[in-house]
């Protein structure tokens, strides 16, 4: 069976055929699309040519990155006119209205048939290749029986656009053959053309443009001269095509592209920079135009410029190497470089001005070029020597024992990349052995220094004569040699340095930025041989050296500090030599200079504060005053800068050697007769932990009554800066605490902005300044304060009495060193009653007690009874210092039988005794009274503490049931004890109740007091945890525990203890202990105690300020049942 096929024929065209066609045209996309004169166009568009007078044009595509575009145009041509049409890919030079026709990409001749042989299908047409790639568009073509006539009727033919045409085909020529001939013919084109429009034409901006590409390219090739003439083309066509303008990224391109051409100075790739931070974010993604800007040849190209310019440590330096930064995204190959460049000019710009916010930059920054230098990488131990010195920098500047040691890391890591053989080994070598050399000045391990010797020594084997940095290993190693002599005495060692020195000072040129330091580490050199020696002229030589090196400094330099503390140490030495003085007025000049230095970090500062005060004391200098002063406020603004209690702990330990200085300064007011200033600087400098703490918990109803706005402002400023010290708590990665410390910085700048607002109120002029005699005689509004004063000048006692001037009580029998001795032998001797039969007498703890009432007590009795003529039974409150802290003040007792066999009177027969830590603390405690709430009563007690937490305390549940019995019905009152007495419900509890009673284990940490804690169930409740808290409506807490009221072995003077601690979260009256207790007894005496404070107990009146009578009472009460240790073991602390 014979099948019959189907074919489908297509008829053949004629031209007497094509009378009837209509083609609909297509142009959906073309790909491999090159520039052939290479320049950036604005767009790609499709031009069909039908004859003379008739053609169409797509609209302008984007080119794609791939060098792609898309269109997706059609268009219905007619057959009739003629047998032929061509294609053409074509460059838009403008978005927007174009100037001519644009550049010829590619351009075919097509027959009618070519077009209809591909059927309804898409196909590809190819075009000649242009830079060795053939462009190809996408087409599809189908048969319509109607024209939509879309078709313009002539092309555009006037001068203008021929111009232009002719302008851009000499162009392209020019770029492919490089004849000169081509691009002068396209100049003049191109200026022919904007001769043609003035500043009022249309085109002037395109007109421009083209002229100044043309010209830009020829100066590339070094055919065309005047780069500034043809930037300024780019400039004003820039002007007029402003931003929201559709051919403004273009013009904004071809000015940076212009700028990349000014080689001969910065000026040039430095606006390129700025421009393309404002160009990147306009490219759009995908684009050929963005590839090209963001790629080696753009923006690339501008950053190694940038990255190659000579180190600039100025405003405009660090704006340029931020706008770099920002042009190096994450994961860009040219960061790690960016960011050291930019951490360098901030880390410059820090050791001339001492902004420590640009030291901090710098580490940051510094920290991420680090963590991006991969395996591999050329020089890692560069990044880590960079990281280092700046974190050393740091350290000198804010004394933070974390950054030497991180420095110290980092310089060993870099060394051990650094093998021997390596190029660099030497500069390793000196860095870290610098950084040993600032580890053995603060903890002196003579180790340190050894091996910072020895570092130098190989590192000056590698820097041979003419070697460049044998000038800078020359001073190193006679700064590690100097630093031993200092520390050993070993005159070869001083003699060796100074020879290093001078040679040092030999190659160093004389307009080398540092060589101020070589002048002044000579001048140190030289003023440590003459106080050896005696020899004048080294003395002057340090002078003259001294002198030389400022004159070579700003104002503001930081490293100005160092020559005023040589000139300091040249004319002190040579003042205790000759006893001229005018050099002791010149040392002590040199003293507040340096101490005053505003860019100098404060340690450094507050060190020459305090040798300042030593010097002053010494040689009886008028000066010793103002030098106190300005110790306390350097130490205070130091503080100030460490967000938590511990760090700032820490940073006060720093300088344990000045731990005497309040009451030196006291001792030296009280000399000068001024015992006002006395109070004000005793105040001052004791407790300024607990000062910088309180002052965000500061009441502010008067502020908030004379000025709301303020008022509320200053509160969220406080609350942001607490809430920001506790978030920095728990942080342990270094790059997160540097960004907190910052973030702490920044806030605490806005709050002292805050209180200096505040401050211009004319009632307020005070607020949180340091207080005046007047404002601290309001914690003597209730009774006298008695400050006790141990200095190693004097011993002595300052009353502040209710109105009037203040009362000097000398105590001239005893020394700090006696008080010293007398506290060893309270400790002693407590021990010792510890283990003795509760029958037993205590002879060694009568004895001590009667030499504090005669030496100490005494006398201030006197005065209390003769001079101020206070009442027996008057309200007292003792405010010890130094030594006196460790000793029971409150317990001087005579021990003497009158001849009518009635007793002497002690100390709490005649007065109701208190303690406060200090004035202010008394006055914001009686502050805070002025608002009540209804009281509350919680008794917490933990007397079966978790393993290894200390024996179990028997007695405590029965004291938890006769607390119960005691306190008065009318208050809401609730028990916490065994396994409900833990870490969050004794702090829940402290926080809901006015009144507290807590009966458990208490441990002071002697070494690190805010770790002081009340041992709970299952963890410890510390003093951290409790100043934590703010609970503005405590009223009372009675410390039923040892220790609670005994402070820092480091900083006595603090009183940081867990009583202070709750007087400072709220509780207004604490009662403490100094010792260990006896749980056993302790409880009679808190029988005792809450007997009196209720009584009767029928009224139900509940009020914290009968806690000191009560206390006394109580304790004479038990005196046939409770040991002495054990009833003077407690203390009232509060109002």
């Amino acid at each position: 069976m014979l099948r019959v096929v189907r074919r489908l024929f297509r008829p053949t065209i004629t031209h007497s055929s094509l009378r009837e066609l209509y083609v609909r045209l297509e142009v959906i996309s073309g790909k491999d699309i090159k520039v052939p004169s290479g320049r950036m166009p604005a767009g790609i568009y499709i031009s069909i040519i039908i004859d003379s007078r008739r053609r169409w044009k797509s609209a302008i595509s984007v080119l794609s990155s791939e060098e792609s575009a898309a269109w997706g145009d059609t268009v219905t041509l007619s057959s009739q006119a003629s047998p032929a049409f061509s294609v053409e890919i074509r460059a838009s030079y403008e978005a927007d209205r174009m100037l001519g026709s644009g550049e010829v990409i590619g351009k075919l001749q097509l027959s009618w048939d070519d077009l209809l042989n591909h059927g309804d299908e898409p196909f590809n047409l190819s075009f000649p290749s242009v830079r060795g790639i053939h462009p190809s568009l996408t087409l599809k073509v189908a048969i319509v029986h109607a024209c939509d006539d879309a078709l313009s009727d002539s092309l555009v033919d006037c001068k203008i656009a021929r111009d232009t045409d002719a302008g851009h085909a000499r162009f392209a020529k020019y770029m492919i053959r490089r004849k000169v001939s081509h691009l002068k013919a396209a100049v003049q084109h191109f200026q022919l053309v904007l001769d043609q429009c003035p500043v009022s034409h249309p085109d002037h901006a395109a007109a421009l443009t083209n002229l100044a590409y043309a010209r830009l390219e020829g100066r590339a090739r070094n055919d065309l001269q005047d780069i500034d003439a043809t930037t300024s083309l780019f400039r004003k066509a820039l002007a007029l095509r402003p931003q929201h303008h559709p051919d403004h990224l273009l013009s904004l391109y071809n000015l940076t592209k212009a700028c990349h051409y000014k080689e001969s100075t910065a000026a040039g790739i430095c606006e390129a920079a700025q421009l393309y931070h404002e160009l990147l974010p306009l490219c759009p993604e995908g684009t050929y135009f963005r590839s090209i800007a963001a790629g080696e040849n753009g923006v690339d190209y501008v950053i190694g410029g940038c990255n190659n310019l000579p180190e600039d440590a100025s405003e405009e330096g660090i704006c340029l190497q931020r706008v770099v930064l920002e042009l190096c995204p994450q994961g860009h190959q040219l960061r790690p470089k960016a960011l050291d460049k930019l951490a360098w000019a901030l880390r410059s710009r820090f050791t001339q001005c001492g902004n420590i916010d640009d030291l901090d930059e710098s580490i940051r920054f510094l920290r991420e070029a680090v963590s991006l230098c991969p395996e591999g990488h050329s020089d890692p131990a560069y990044h880590l020597n960079e990281l280092a010195y700046s974190l050393e920098l740091r350290f000198d500047y804010q004394g933070k024992p974390n950054d030497l040691d991180e420095a110290i890391s980092l310089y060993e890591e870099a060394l051990r990349l650094r093998p021997v053989g390596d190029e660099y080994r030497d500069t390793s070598l000196d860095n870290l052995g610098l950084a040993l050399i600032t580890r053995f000045n603060n903890r002196q391990d003579i180790d340190d220094i050894t091996r910072a010797i020895s570092l130098h020594r190989e590192a000056l084997t590698l820097c041979p004569p003419g070697h460049p940095g044998r000038d800078t290993t020359l001073n190193n190693l006679a700064l590690a040699l100097k630093t031993r002599y200092d520390k050993l005495d070993l005159s070869e060692d001083l003699n060796e340095a100074i020879d290093l020195y001078r040679e040092s000072l030999r190659l160093k040129r004389l307009d080398h930025p540092e060589r101020h330091r070589i002048l002044c580490n000579l001048s140190s050199a030289l003023c440590s041989r003459f106080t050896h020696t005696r020899k004048n002229e080294d003395v002057e030589e340090a002078i003259t050296l001294c002198q030389e090196s400022l004159a070579a400094l700003p104002p503001l330099h930081p490293d100005r500090y160092f020559s005023y503390i040589w000139l300091k140490n040249a004319y002190l030495p040579r003042y205790q030599i000759q006893h001229n003085p005018t050099d002791l007025s010149l040392a002590v000049d040199n003293f507040r200079l340096a101490s005053r230095h505003p860019t100098q970090g404060f340690p450094r500062r507050i060190i020459q504060a305090y040798h300042w005060t030593v010097a002053a004391e010494q040689h009886d200098h008028a000066s010793a005053l103002e030098a106190y002063s300005t110790f306390f406020e350097l130490l205070d603004a130091h503080l100030a800068t460490r967000s938590s209690v511990t760090s700032q702990r820490e940073a006060a330990a720093a300088f344990h050697y000045a731990r005497s200085l309040p009451t030196d300064a006291a001792s030296c007011a009280i000399r000068c007769d001024n015992v006002r200033h006395a109070v004000e600087l005793v105040e001052r400098g004791r407790g300024q932990q607990w000062s910088l703490a309180s002052r965000l918990k500061t009441p502010v109803e008067d502020l908030e009554s004379a000025n709301p706005k303020l008022a509320h402002n200053y509160l969220e400023l406080s609350k942001l800066v607490s809430n920001a010290a506790q978030d920095s708590i728990t942080i342990t990665d270094r790059a997160a605490a540097d960004l907190a410390a910052t973030k702490y910085r920044k806030l605490t700048e806005q709050w002292e902005a805050s209180v200096a607002e505040i401050r211009n109120l004319q009632a307020f002029s005070r607020f949180l300044l340091p207080p005046l005699y007047a404002d601290l005689q309001a914690a003597a509004r209730h009774g006298p304060i008695i400050i006790l004063i141990a200095s190693q000048y004097s011993c002595s006692a300052i009353i502040v009495p209710t109105s009037g001037e203040p009362h000097h009580v000398p105590l001239p029998s005893i020394a700090l060193a006696d008080l010293k001795t007398l506290k060893d032998r309270f400790t002693r001797a407590i021990r010792h009653a510890s283990r003795m039969d509760p029958s037993e007498l205590r002879t060694d703890l009568i004895v001590l007690l009667r030499t504090v009432w005669d030496e100490i007590m005494l006398p201030i009795v006197n005065v209390l009874e003769n001079v101020l003529k206070l009442k027996r039974r008057s309200r007292i409150w003792l405010c010890p210092t130094a030594a006196f802290t460790s000793i029971p003040l409150h317990a001087a007792h005579p021990f003497l039988t009158r001849a009518d066999r009635s007793k002497e009177p002690c100390l709490e027969d005649l007065y109701i005794c208190s303690y406060t830590p200090t004035l202010s603390a008394l006055i914001r405690s009686r502050q805070m009274m002025k608002k009540r709430v209804t009281p509350s009563f919680v008794a917490i007690g933990q007397g079966q503490p978790g393993a290894g937490k200390g024996k179990a305390l028997s007695a405590i549940d029965s004291e938890l049931e006769l607390v119960h019995k005691l306190v008065p019905a009318t208050a809401t009152h609730t028990t916490i004890s065994g396994d409900a007495a833990t870490r969050a419900g004794a702090l829940e509890a402290l926080e809901e109740n006015t009144w507290v009673h807590l009966a458990c284990h208490g441990k002071q940490d002697p070494t690190q007091p805010y770790n002081s804690h009340f041992v709970m169930r299952d963890e410890h409740l510390t003093l951290l945890d409790i100043m934590d808290k703010h609970i503005p409506h405590a009223e009372f807490a009675f410390l039923s525990a040892c220790h609670t009221a005994v402070g820092d072995e480091k900083t006595p003077d603090e009183a940081i203890h867990l009583a202070a601690g709750l007087q400072f979260s709220g509780f207004k009256s604490v009662v403490g202990t100094l010792w260990e207790v006896d749980d056993a007894v302790a409880k009679h005496v808190v029988e005792a105690f809450y007997t009196y404070m209720f009584h009767p107990k029928e009224v139900g009146v509940m009020d914290p300020t009968k806690a000191a009578w009560a206390l006394n009472r109580a304790t004479h009460a038990v005196k046939t049942k409770v040991p002495l240790e054990q009833r003077i073991v407690f203390i009232h602390i509060g109002v």
